[in-house]
């Protein structure tokens, strides 16, 4: 691996995003294209200018895309949950794990 600090993980993440996205999109428009040689070409020029292109706004629209789709959704109830404030059966902790010699 690079060694690349957590911290900078959302721009690991907008790189290959922006990158992946940007070359899938390159490649359908380019696929018109006359000749294999002129396709590749053409689908390479174009991939380099989306990407650069985009990188800046999944950078930049990231944090807001995040913060509005966790404002859409909710957390699952886990059905384990409910019971955690009842007693433990003999031998489990109350996060029912297994406690040694019970």
């Amino acid at each position: 691996m690079l060694g690349i600090p957590r911290r900078y993980s959302h721009f690991v993440f907008g790189i290959i995003q922006s990158g992946l996205t940007s070359l899938v999109a390159a490649g359908i428009a380019s696929f018109p294209a006359g000749s294999p040689m002129i396709f590749v070409r053409h689908w390479m020029v174009s991939w380099l200018i989306a990407w650069a292109a985009m990188l800046p706004v999944v950078l930049l629209a990231a944090p807001a895309i995040r913060a509005f789709s966790l404002r859409l959704t909710q957390e699952e109830r886990d059905p384990r949950a409910a019971s955690r404030h009842e007693k433990a059966p003999p031998g489990e902790s109350q996060a029912g794990q297994r406690v040694i010699g019970g």
